[in-house]
């Protein structure tokens, strides 16, 4: 016997027998997922590079369920794991894809047009005018607004389009504005703006009603700044009993985040979401790597309806747009 086959078998393999698997690389795959899984569930991620990684968790169902499919050869016991997390986190975002059924409005109000665009301080000025040509919307909710950008709409024809501004402009990405087709009348105080600029004002719709629109933009969740996202998000409004109030921008958070499921249920709704385009995503844009992950937004008090929503594409700037048109509900 040579020693080679003398130390297999003192190893405990037995002469023909198929050598045994390594099975850690595959319990390592299965624990991590299962515990982003758990994560998901619980809202617990904490830190920055939790709360980066929760974004992408739609594409942790795919990556599951091809781990599944690969264990069901090597090792069925993290195969169980890595299915039960892809089916757990599944039921978690497919509903995104699936309009639900339109809601039951009674005496529905007049219609609202959102577009909200992260302008990132150069955006195509003619192309953003020209969407709004198209897209014909009663408020416009500009991020990243400079000086220089709000210039260059306006000489586009903006102005025109809309003369009705309450805008916050500034030299770098701190910048915001509304831009309206209706009357805009600049609110103040309604919320405490931890971050960039974060404007709001009321709309008077033609007929008289009324809404308010906030022009949301927290700071990204990196590093240190972590905490001040969260605790921006939690000082925006809660929906009031007696207005229609809209949140829009670039929330820099996605569905799969707690500090977002958190504004959500205090009684918004995520067009998107509504209309099955939750999983449309809105960042990065312009760039090498295609947009993957969705942190744009336009949320509506729950009273209301979404008819439509719409991602576009927008020259110039690295975040797509969000449009969203919204029945609101009948004046008190």
């Amino acid at each position: 016997m040579s020693i080679a086959s003398g130390r297999r078998q003192q190893a405990g393999d037995q002469p023909g027998a198929a050598p045994r698997r390594r099975r850690w690389p595959s319990w390592t795959a299965a624990v991590c997922f299962a515990v982003w899984t758990l994560e998901r569930l619980a809202g617990a991620e904490q830190g920055s590079f939790d709360i980066q990684l929760m974004t992408l968790t739609p594409y942790a169902v795919v990556v599951t369920a091809l781990l599944t499919v690969l264990f069901l050869f090597r090792n069925r016991p993290a195969a169980v794991v890595t299915a039960v997390s892809c089916t757990t986190l599944a039921v978690t975002v497919a509903p995104r894809a699936i309009p639900p059924a339109a809601p039951a409005v009674v005496a529905p109000g007049p219609v609202l047009r959102v577009l909200s665009i992260n302008l990132f301080g150069r955006a195509d000025a003619d192309a953003v005018v020209r969407l709004v040509r198209t897209y014909d919307p009663d408020v416009f909710s500009a991020l990243e607004l400079t000086y220089r950008e709000a210039a260059a709409l306006d000489a586009a024809g903006l102005g025109t389009l809309m003369p009705y501004q309450v805008l916050q402009a500034d030299r770098d990405s701190t910048g915001s504005g509304l831009y309206g087709k209706h009357p805009l009348t600049e609110l103040t105080g309604l919320f405490t703006a931890i971050g960039h600029n974060m404007p709001a004002a009321t709309i008077t719709l033609p007929g008289g009603t009324t809404a308010q629109v906030v022009a949301v933009h927290p700071h990204p969740p990196l590093g240190r700044r972590a905490e001040e996202w969260n605790a921006s998000l939690a000082a925006l409004p809660p929906p009031s009993p007696r207005v229609t109030r809209v949140l829009a921008g670039d929330f820099n958070a996605s569905l799969d985040h707690r500090a977002f499921r958190d504004l959500l249920a205090r009684g918004y709704l995520d067009a998107a979401e509504e209309t099955g385009e939750g999983l449309v995503p809105t960042w990065p844009n312009g760039r090498a790597v295609p947009p993957f992950i969705a942190i744009d937004h336009v949320l509506v008090d729950r009273r209301a309806a979404v008819g439509r929503t719409e991602i576009l594409d927008v020259p110039g700037t690295d975040h797509r747009g969000v449009l969203a048109e919204l029945r609101l509900p009948p004046a008190a």
